[in-house]
């Protein structure tokens, strides 16, 4: 019968993928409003309307949802910047890679926070393996600045050493927009964050021009 409780407690209507995102989302939000110590099996199981087994059957316990959260954030940041569409103007797609990011992380402010460990995970915390999930995201940004060097416009560097100059300066501002301290002044979008960027990107350019 449709809509009856199935093994997870989720009911039928409900795909497994469906279920796993819930889980997911939930355990994130949890943790980001109320820290590590809010996430159990059952406090998790009663917010999502599932069963505690749903939590085993994907996860295989609390510490697997937690390494499943940093994957899933991180497979959700690289898959919106792997859509900014590439053009012949490589400092155009870097800024649009940037937009990308920055909408990421508004959209997904409970799995951003789980990322990079800036929630309280206690028990939970994360180890080095569970970070390696995130290199492909900041390869991401390095092939930005590869592909500048290349054609010239940005000056020949360590492209790692400039692509972690541009992500801390990134992801710096969102940081500061999700906890709502960037709030110290008024849009936050065009008198920081794009005049931080674009001051970064000239002292990285072969011939600076005025920020776009």
């Amino acid at each position: 019968m449709a809509g009856s409780p199935d093994q997870t407690g989720a009911g039928r209507s409900a795909s497994s993928a469906e279920v796993r995102r819930r889980l997911l989302e939930v355990a994130a939000h949890m943790v980001r409003e109320q820290g590590a110590p809010a996430l159990s099996a059952r406090k998790l199981a009663a917010a999502t309307g599932t069963s505690t087994m749903a939590v085993y059957t994907h996860f295989g316990g609390m510490p697997g949802l937690v390494r499943a959260m940093v994957a899933e954030g991180f497979s959700r940041l690289f898959a919106r910047v792997a859509a900014v569409p590439i053009t012949e103007d490589p400092l155009l797609d870097l800024r649009n890679a940037a937009a990308a990011y920055r909408a990421h992380a508004r959209a997904d402010p409970d799995l951003y926070a789980v990322m990079f460990g800036s929630a309280t995970l206690g028990d939970y915390r994360l180890h080095y393996e569970d970070r390696i999930v995130g290199l492909d995201a900041f390869v991401q940004i390095k092939q930005f600045m590869e592909r500048g060097m290349a054609a010239g416009v940005l000056r020949e560097a360590d492209p790692a050493a400039v692509a972690a100059q541009w992500w801390t300066a990134l992801h710096g501002f969102v940081m500061l927009e999700l906890t709502r301290f960037i709030d110290v002044v008024d849009d936050a979008e065009d008198t920081v964050l794009w005049p931080l960027m674009d001051h970064l990107l000239s002292s990285l350019m072969v011939t600076p021009e005025p920020p776009r």
